[in-house]
């Protein structure tokens, strides 16, 4: 596994931000190892996929986990207000950084993620696909 680590800035789209970085970088499959920072705008698809909630307060990111296929990035996050309170779900684009964001991905060099149709879900589910790490070479090319 290679890591990739980077910062985010005050006004960047959080999601946006890292597909655009996994694109930029040919990051085929990734996951997040870790992502701490802050966002003043959270917009997030709660279970059951259906309510989209957002806010415009400050939040401290507590936790997310996920992953990135071919610069689509599936990613669950916990956001914390002033008094300690946690929301999560999907995150969405419009969660904007505040003051900073660090980002730490792991990219699985031997994997390629992509996303199909799934009739039984109705969602764009993730297809693995490994691969010897010369064949990924030759795929990035």
């Amino acid at each position: 596994m290679k890591s990739h680590a980077f910062r985010l800035i005050k006004g960047q789209d959080l999601k946006q931000s890292i597909q655009n970085y996994c694109i930029e970088n040919q990051i085929s499959a990734a996951v997040v190892l870790s992502l701490v920072g802050c966002v003043d705008q959270a917009e997030l698809r709660m279970a059951g996929g259906k309510v989209i909630k957002n806010w415009k307060q400050d939040f401290e990111i507590v936790s997310c986990t996920g992953t990135i296929s071919s610069g689509k990035a599936h990613l669950h996050v916990v956001f914390s207000d002033v008094d300690a309170v946690c929301y999560g779900g999907h995150l969405q684009e419009g969660c904007i950084v505040n003051t900073t964001c660090e980002v730490v991905l792991g990219e699985l060099e031997n994997y390629q993620f992509t996303r199909e149709f799934d009739v039984t879900t109705g969602y764009k589910e993730i297809k693995i696909t490994e691969y010897q790490i010369e064949k990924m070479q030759e795929f990035k090319k």
